[in-house]
């Protein structure tokens, strides 16, 4: 039973920081050689990202002065508890747009809603976000709550999995879906060039999605048929994404892009023809774009023509990459465009392991 994703919500912060900006703050938190410098400039400048929301600018301060615009980094890094105190301030009210966005989208009166299944990796906290939007949306207290933690970008796809199971279950069930994700929190002090790159990637950002088993009622509906997974093996080593005294720290290897390409074909031709669907049949693709060699790595191991990744590269250009809420913003953008047939949501994270999605934009009857 297909699970219908009836209205989508995204929401970023409304000050946004300038790649040059962040540079900037780069330079400052971390002074070092002129080599280093140099490296850091060409990292900044090959992401692609033009700008990014954070929730930790200051609204009262102009633009390109960054020792003010984001004072939460000064001479010391903030610690942990710190940094989930400001999760705490800002995750449920940046979720709340978004989830509100989704119901009015979807047609869904909060009444309705018998499922909420949260997304995050950025944050912890209990009472969280969840009871949160239970309380401000004004949900009913029998809602049954899940929270999808700490899987890493993919978890959008993870969480759209438990919908899907809950709709298959219930058949009456309206599932409110919601992944918010507080990235500039966690920037990392030091010169490992893997913290520098996540630095200059990752960003602030929330979606949200609802869905029930009925018929699409717009032809903006997206309609998910099915969800596999797969680890790629002796890959673990490759990323991770851990708690440390100073915030949580990703390690991304240069090796990531050439392991997942090499990985990526054979597991997805054998998963489509299972499920009777040739590749060349997917009409559109939503890939969580990690950084831009993901996008490029992906359309050569798939012989992709490229332009079929253009929403994913305008979301990572435009809002950075927001880990597990950037898939629902894709998805966004490509039912804005209407565009028929199966499209394949694919999305990637520590293990390494891959997630992937098949939907249809469906016209309505």
């Amino acid at each position: 039973m297909p699970l219908t994703l009836h209205g989508i919500g995204t929401a970023v912060p409304a000050q946004r920081l300038s790649q040059s900006e962040a540079l900037e703050v780069a330079h400052r938190i971390n002074a070092g050689s002129a080599d280093q410098k140099k490296l850091m400039n060409r990292i900044y400048s090959k992401t692609t990202v033009r700008s990014r929301g954070s929730v930790l600018l200051n609204n009262d301060v102009d633009e390109g002065v960054s020792r003010d615009r984001l004072s939460f980094y000064g001479s010391e890094s903030p610690g942990t508890r710190e940094r989930m105190q400001v999760f705490d301030e800002h995750a449920g009210l940046l979720a709340l747009q978004a989830a509100r966005d989704a119901l009015n989208d979807g047609g869904f009166a909060p009444s309705r809603v018998t499922h909420l299944v949260t997304v995050s990796c950025t944050g912890f906290q209990s009472p969280g976000v969840d009871l949160f939007l239970m309380e401000k949306l004004g949900l009913s207290a029998a809602v049954q709550r899940t929270h999808v933690g700490f899987m890493g970008c993919h978890g959008a796809l993870n969480g759209l999995r438990v919908a899907h199971a809950f709709a298959e279950m219930d058949p009456g069930a309206v599932v409110l879906l919601c992944a918010v994700e507080l990235c500039s929190l966690h920037m990392s002090y030091g010169w490992h060039p893997e913290q520098v790159v996540a630095n200059a990637l990752f960003a602030d950002g929330a979606a949200a999605v609802v869905g029930s088993t009925g018929p699409p009622a717009s032809d903006r509906d997206l309609v998910l048929q099915c969800s596999g997974s797969v680890v790629i093996p002796d890959s673990a080593d490759l990323m991770h994404w851990e708690i440390g005294d100073h915030g949580f720290s990703m390690g991304l290897s240069p090796r990531v892009p050439e392991t997942v390409g090499a990985a990526l074909l054979p597991w997805l031709q054998d998963w489509l023809q299972i499920r009777a669907i040739d590749l060349a049949a997917i009409r559109s693709w939503a890939v969580h774009p990690g950084g831009p060699k993901i996008l490029s790595t992906c359309a050569e191991a798939l012989a992709l023509d490229f332009r079929l990744l253009e929403d994913s590269r305008i979301v990572l250009q435009d809002h950075g990459n927001m880990s597990s809420a950037t898939i629902l913003f894709i998805l966004e953008r490509l039912r804005r465009r209407s565009v028929s047939g199966p499209c394949l949501a694919l999305a990637f994270g520590p293990g390494l392991s891959a997630e992937v999605a098949l939907l249809d934009l469906q016209i309505a009857a």
